[in-house]
């Protein structure tokens, strides 16, 4: 099978299955039995300079347009990999770049680019707010020149394997500003000299092996020359970056959902059943072919959202839809897929089952698909707001 998306970046999509080559199955079932973190894959990646793609040559990366970036995520996945391990190097950083300082950008960039350093971790999400931002209850204090800071996050990824971590937290009470959306700020939080001196990280079992934490911060001080931008608009500067995220993450979706169509169409001509292949049935066709049609829909999309987000004009409505399309054709394949391997769908060693858990994570994360649909019946539709 030959989706018809290859033909974008043919060059980096062979250089990543030669490099996924290397981590087979046997090593990503290692990592699931032991729950741990890819760490031999993410250095391969990072080395390759795979990571740093979008981070501009001036600090070491090479400055690649977000498609590109989309296709590197979709063939770790494509190839079997978990790209959730890694996947917030290549965005989180681009608030640093478009709103920090050029004191910061120049301090923090080229580490980044080079993998000295890893800035994988953004803290938003609280226990009682979840996606409703604008109630944070993690206060920022200004003391001299520092901020001094209390609350706790949850849902907070690869704290445990970042040497960096934007935190957003209020620092001008909800009750004394004039939109709802000012107030908050963006820090950059040095977790090599946090962990252990005010800020407590508590890992999070979760059915994923997704390294997540629950984190308490209890008179964490942070320099003031950390604030990204200016204080009271982190708001802005976080959902800036949202729509890059959204696009990657369909990325993955996608790639999934190839893996699942490939790996389903590939046991289904070989599996033969009453003496002849089961994938003869078009009960066993019919899910597997629908599943690659949405998938192929949901790659346009994807390359649509990538190309108006390169060329700087206006893809909030895009990336949503890519995300939506991509987290449920990834889903509809994985069930495809699960449903023609039968029992054998369930066996660790046909690594189905894995990626089935790592797939569902993104009908809920980053952002649900509920909230998709609402943000397009208000921001698109014009039908009137819902939450």
């Amino acid at each position: 099978m030959t989706p018809t998306q290859d033909d974008l970046y043919p060059d980096i999509r062979a250089a990543l299955r030669d490099l996924c080559a290397g981590f087979d199955s046997a090593y990503w079932q290692k990592i699931e039995e032991q729950n741990a973190f890819p760490e031999a894959f993410v250095n391969a990646l990072t080395g390759a300079g795979w990571l740093s793609a979008l981070i501009p040559e001036e600090y070491g990366g090479p400055g690649l347009p977000l498609l590109a970036a989309s296709v590197i995520m979709e063939e770790i996945n494509r190839n079997g990999g978990n790209s959730g391990a890694c996947h917030g190097q290549m965005y989180i950083m681009g608030c640093l770049l478009r709103h920090g300082s050029p004191e910061q950008k120049q301090r923090y960039l080229p580490g980044i680019a080079s993998g000295e350093l890893r800035m994988q971790s953004m803290a938003v999400t609280e226990p009682t707010t979840g996606t409703d931002t604008t109630k944070l209850k993690t206060v920022a204090e200004r003391r001299g020149d520092k901020y001094v800071v209390n609350g706790q996050k949850v849902w907070i990824s690869r704290v445990q394997h970042s040497d960096l971590m934007l935190l957003l937290a209020r620092t001008t009470p909800l009750a004394e500003v004039k939109r709802k959306s000012e107030g908050l700020s963006v820090f950059i939080v040095d977790l090599r000299d946090a962990i252990g001196r005010g800020l407590s990280v508590r890992p999070i079992r979760n059915m994923v092996n997704h390294e997540t934490n629950e984190l308490f911060f209890d008179n964490l001080e942070i320099p003031a020359e950390n604030l990204i931008g200016e204080e009271g608009k982190g708001l802005k500067y976080i959902l800036d970056g949202l729509n890059a995220e959204r696009i990657l993450i369909a990325a993955e979706c996608i790639g999934d959902g190839y893996w699942f169509t490939e790996r389903a169409a590939r046991y289904a001509t070989e599996r033969r059943v009453f003496d002849r292949p089961i994938g003869q049935n078009q009960g066993i066709q019919f899910p597997i072919s629908r599943a690659y049609v949405n998938i192929e829909a949901a790659s346009l999309m994807r390359v649509k959202a990538a190309e108006l987000f390169d060329a700087g004009k206006p893809c909030g409505g895009q990336a949503n839809m890519a995300k939506l399309l991509a987290a449920d054709a990834s889903w509809e394949a994985a069930n495809a897929c699960l449903q023609t391997h039968g029992g054998f769908g369930f066996a660790a060693e046909y690594d189905i089952e894995r990626k089935f858990r790592e797939t569902r994570l993104y009908q809920v994360a980053p952002i649900s698909t509920n909230l998709i649909l609402s943000f397009v019946s208000e921001h698109i539709l014009g039908m009137p707001r819902s939450f």
